[in-house]
């Protein structure tokens, strides 16, 4: 929604207008003020209401960055299994 907002209002905007619009957000007070502001709504939304989605969120999000921290690794031996393909080694068969 408020990257909805965002593009909206620079849609309307002259090139020369965006910095003086977009210096104000990129600042570190407004950035702890909009974080804030999300942790407070999150907290409202699903903490105080006793929901399950939180637990949904951290189990979810405990298998993207688990997936994300083996990716590199699972690239290389992908990487190494295809250059073998290609080099006829009779190394380690996956």
């Amino acid at each position: 929604m408020a990257m909805r907002k965002v593009y909206s209002e620079l849609k309307g905007m002259k090139v020369k207008e965006v910095p003086n619009y977009m210096k104000p957000m990129l600042s570190m007070d407004y950035v702890k003020k909009a974080f804030q502001k999300g942790l407070d709504n999150y907290n409202s939304k699903y903490i105080q209401t006793d929901s399950i989605q939180p637990l949904y969120h951290v189990c979810f999000g405990g298998m993207v960055f688990s997936y994300l921290v083996a990716l590199p690794n699972e690239r290389r031996h992908l990487e190494h299994q295809q250059h073998a393909k290609e080099h006829g080694s009779s190394g380690c068969n996956f």
